[in-house]
């Protein structure tokens, strides 16, 4: 008999998935709009994605411009962005908002480069505890002899296979971004 891995596998899955999340929302010196995902703004009562209340376009590769289908959001908008971890100050004309993203100096992409670091790092350690899951279901099943010591060697072999193919996912993951922070 196997032992079917498929839910660990998605949780590794969906672990790489909020890497790539958090890696989008790391600004890389150019106008990215997945840097606003995060930022949320109160609209008729409830706290609504800045994406669903305005467009969000790229004029060029440093600027992006917010415009909201309701120009009374325009202020709550100009407040959520200041509020933000962004660190960009948004110019507002009265119709959009602009937020002009300024060159990186060379300290702030080592520091990205850390946090971009620190994120990877979460990822393994979450996809290790999927792993340690996984062993301890496969003892489980051992123990009550629903597989043979066999099985439980070869899951064991198959389980950490699985842990070091989502590993090298990562790592290649986060050499993409340092490559991105990195370039001028």
């Amino acid at each position: 008999m196997s032992v079917d891995f498929k839910e660990f596998a998605r949780r590794m899955d969906k672990s790489l998935d909020h890497l790539h999340e958090e890696f989008g929302a790391v600004r890389a010196g150019r106008a990215n709009a997945k840097v606003l995902d995060r930022i949320s703004v109160e609209y008729y009562g409830s706290e609504t994605p800045l994406n669903g209340v305005a467009t969000i376009s790229s004029p060029d590769a440093r600027t992006l411009v917010i415009q909201p289908w309701d120009t009374k959001l325009l202020k709550d908008i100009q407040k959520a962005i200041q509020t933000s971890d962004l660190g960009i100050n948004p110019q507002n004309d009265g119709r959009v908002i602009r937020l002009v993203f300024p060159q990186l100096t060379e300290e702030r992409r080592k520091d990205l480069t850390k946090q971009v670091k620190k994120y990877a790092e979460d990822a393994k350690v979450a996809m290790r505890n999927i792993r340690r899951d996984g062993m301890d279901y496969v003892k489980k099943l051992k123990k009550n002899s629903e597989i043979t010591e066999d099985d439980q060697k070869k899951a064991e072999k198959d389980l950490q296979d699985l842990l070091d193919k989502s590993i090298k996912r990562v790592d290649e993951a986060l050499a993409a971004k340092e490559k991105e922070l990195m370039a001028i």
